[in-house]
């Protein structure tokens, strides 16, 4: 992997876009100071991503930003990219797992920087995070600053640090800093974890008092439970029965309201007939009238034949004083009658008509009576005949009359005798039928007193059936009641039951003793309370389920702190067997670069262990929870876990030839210079990075070691790209391509390139 370009835009006092190709081995930069030429330095750590501002040279983001000139304008960002060759596909991401594809032939990484000191950063344009950049840049052992940046006087750092920071320049140049960051990381995992550990168990204890409640309560509810599944049981026997014997009872009860309907029907219209017979008889039978019609008749002949009897007896009655009379004068003899006897025989006869007349009721005897009054007259001689009549019934029209008289009433009396016999007959026939039809009434009486009872027999069990209905809708009443509570009860799936046909009918002492039980278990919910308890068993539940979780979570928290300590550990063992075997390889490089700076001598470094202060963890049996919530006295929370551990460092260790001196402090500043970079080039050889940069680090070295300095130089550029600052004329005579920086006209840094053959002859 080679460092291949880096661009500026508005970068400190590059007021132009400019760029920095890096296509050889050693790349030297130069220029006069104040031209600019160390921004390209601290522009290397800015787009690596270094975040101290004192490292950058600055105070802020926008100190960063170019400011402009009299001729530029200032900007209100600034803008560094650098490119890096990966052909060989050696960028990748160690730990962030950034879903960005890397299998590029170019990696660009951004950073720009505004006024407002708002930092973005970005990998082939996708803007990401500046862990990112830290996690990319660590797989090929590169960081924002270290052993491959170093700046003028920054040389002597290493001579001047405590032993620690010592290790920790040696570690990063060794690339162990990815074990350092894991290690960071493994530990900040497990404070966290801890007071994640820390937090589940408080969680845990503050609501394992109210989860005991809930259990007692569940308790309750789970006695609630199974008398429900009791009463479930029941209900289903209840409902099932009770349905089937009120729809049996319903159809039982129609079919004999549809019976006694119809036979109340049938004896209504049959009582109804013989009522309306019973009412005509009571009124008059038709026999009966005709009886009496009869019987008037027969009155009625029976006074005409009696009145034709009277007037027949007292025609008899005249015609037999007439027959007396006659007799008294001699009727056999004719002779010749005085006028006096005469009139005397008239006025007899006038008046027994009179009585005839008077007492006759026949209107035909009495017309006869009348029509002999009037013709009395005609029969009354003149006084001069008189003397010469001559007397004689059979002559006389009077007599005549009478006997004709007493003729048709003796006919009308016979025939009215014979319409009295006709009638008697037909009497005694109606009479005949009368009794007969009598008879028949009396059956038909009977009869309607039979059937009256069975009507009311039949009403009778009407009103037991109206009874039997109305205790059967009771009971459907009751059947629909219990069916409501049963749904607040059990749940509305027990309508179900009421779906179901029954076997056997069971019998009502059953079911009542059944009713019985259900009341009872119904009571003992009720006492029972919080109805089916599912907002309870649903907190328990959801109590239970956190505390469970929690405890698991807890558990994983231990198990992941376990794993994390086994991990620092390992990490701590493979850190350790690499560093030394690194010191051990820095310790050969740095003998044979100190030899060659001094010529002779002895140089190492030493790996010193120092107490270090202890870390406090809560370990992972800190804290545990029993099943009820409280705390274990073996395991109080907050007991601490001490680790006794040791720290390493790094102690230089030289001896110059032909000296004694061996304290860093006694050495000349030239001497603490070469050794410095003897040791910094000693490490990089060790684990070389893909580019260092040197900012002026030969600049207190004198001509010879210069050369020793560049000899060096090129020795390590065989392992990695240098990107060199000098001043140094040896130092550039050693790079393959001069950069110049001036400081132009507009105010602002410019670039020119100067390759091998121009550089060399520059430098000579």
């Amino acid at each position: 992997m080679t460092l291949k370009n880096i661009e500026l835009a508005s970068f400190k006092s590059f007021g132009r876009k400019s760029s920095v190709m890096f296509a050889a081995p050693i790349t030297a930069i130069v220029g006069p100071n104040g031209s600019g030429k160390s921004n390209i330095v601290e522009a290397i750590r800015f787009v690596l991503g270094e975040q101290s501002m004192k490292s950058l040279r600055g105070k802020g983001g926008v100190d960063l930003i170019f400011k402009g000139s009299k001729t530029l304008p200032s900007a209100n960002r600034a803008l560094v990219s650098i490119t890096f060759d990966n052909s060989r596909k050696i960028f990748s991401f160690t730990n962030s797992g950034l879903g960005i594809p890397l299998d590029y032939d170019e990696i660009v990484i951004g950073r720009e920087v505004f006024s407002d000191g708002i930092n973005r950063y970005s990998i082939n344009g996708t803007e990401v995070r500046l862990k990112d950049i830290v996690d990319l840049l660590a797989s090929v052992n590169i960081g924002s600053s270290g052993h491959h940046i170093i700046s003028q006087g920054e040389s002597d750092h290493v001579l001047n640090a405590s032993n620690k920071d010592r290790r920790a320049m040696i570690e990063d140049a060794l690339g162990l800093k990815i074990y350092q960051y894991r290690i960071r990381e493994s530990e900040r995992k497990i404070d966290k974890t801890l007071l994640n550990m820390k937090e589940a168990q408080m969680q845990r204890r503050e609501i394992a008092p109210h989860l005991a409640f809930l259990k007692k309560q569940v308790q309750v509810i789970e006695k609630s439970r199974l008398m429900r599944e009791e009463l479930k049981d029941l209900y289903k026997t209840y409902f099932s029965n009770e349905s089937t014997y009120i729809n049996n009872e319903t159809k039982r009860l129609a079919g004999l309201r549809s019976a006694l309907l119809e036979q109340g029907l049938s004896l209504d219209e049959k009582i109804s007939s013989l009522q309306r017979k019973k009412n005509e008889n009571a009124i008059e039978s038709e026999h009966e009238k005709q009886i009496k019609s009869y019987d008037n008749d027969l009155s009625l002949i029976r006074e005409k034949k009696d009145d034709l009897a009277r007037s027949l007896g007292r025609i008899e009655g005249i015609i037999e004083g007439l027959e007396r009379q006659f007799a008294n004068i001699s009727l056999k003899k004719e002779r010749v009658i005085s006028e006096s006897e005469w009139k005397s025989f008239m006025k007899d006869l006038e008046s027994r008509i009179d009585e005839a007349i008077a007492s006759t009721d026949l209107p035909n005897i009495g017309r006869i009576l009348r029509n002999m009054k009037s013709k009395l007259s005609e029969f009354l001689p003149k006084s001069e005949m008189i003397d010469n009549k001559k007397l004689s019934l059979n002559e006389n029209k009077e007599y005549m009359e009478m006997q004709n008289a007493k003729n048709g009433i003796t006919s009308d009396l016979k025939k009215i005798k014979e319409e009295e016999l006709d009638i008697v007959k037909i009497i005694g026939n109606l009479k005949q039928k009368e009794q007969e039809s009598q008879s028949a009434l009396r059956n038909n009486e009977r009869l309607f007193y039979e059937l009256l009872n069975e009507k009311n027999k039949v009403d009778a069990d009407m009103k037991g059936l109206h009874f039997e209905e109305e205790n059967l809708a009771l009971i459907k009443n009751s059947f629909e009641i219990e069916l409501s509570e049963a749904a607040g009860f059990v749940g509305r799936e027990v309508a179900s039951y009421a779906r179901l046909e029954a076997g056997n009918e069971i019998s009502r002492s059953f079911m009542d003793e059944l009713r019985r039980k259900i009341e009872r278990i119904k009571i003992k919910l009720e006492d029972a309370g919080s109805g089916s308890g599912s907002d309870v068993m649903k907190e328990y539940e959801d109590a239970e389920e956190r505390d469970k979780f929690l405890a698991k979570e807890i558990d994983d928290l231990n198990k992941s702190i376990d794993s994390l300590k086994l991990l620092i550990q390992e990490l701590k063992e493979k850190l350790d067997a690499e560093f030394k075997d690194g010191v051990a390889k820095i310790n050969k490089q740095f003998q044979n670069l100190f030899s060659l700076m001094f010529g002779g001598g002895s140089a190492f470094i030493s790996i010193t262990m120092e107490h270090k202060r202890p870390r406090n963890m809560l370990s992972d049996r800190d804290e545990s929870i029993s099943e009820d919530g409280e705390s274990n006295d073996a395991d109080e929370l907050g007991q601490e876990e001490t680790e006794l551990e040791f720290e390493r460092g790094i102690e230089i260790n030289v001896t110059l030839p032909k000296k004694k001196v061996k304290d860093l402090h006694m050495l000349s500043g030239g001497e603490r210079s070469l050794t410095s970079i003897a040791l910094l080039f000693a490490i990089s050889q060790v684990n070389p990075p893909p580019f260092l940069v040197l900012d002026e680090t030969d600049a207190a070295l004198d001509e010879s070691n210069s050369r020793k300095y560049g000899d060096m130089l090129l020795n390590l550029s065989k392992f990695s790209q240098l990107i060199v600052v000098t001043h140094n004329r040896e130092t550039m005579s050693r790079a393959n391509v001069l950069y110049g920086v001036t400081m132009g006209a507009e105010g602002a840094s410019k670039l020119f390139s100067i390759h091998l053959e121009d550089a060399s002859a520059y430098a000579k």
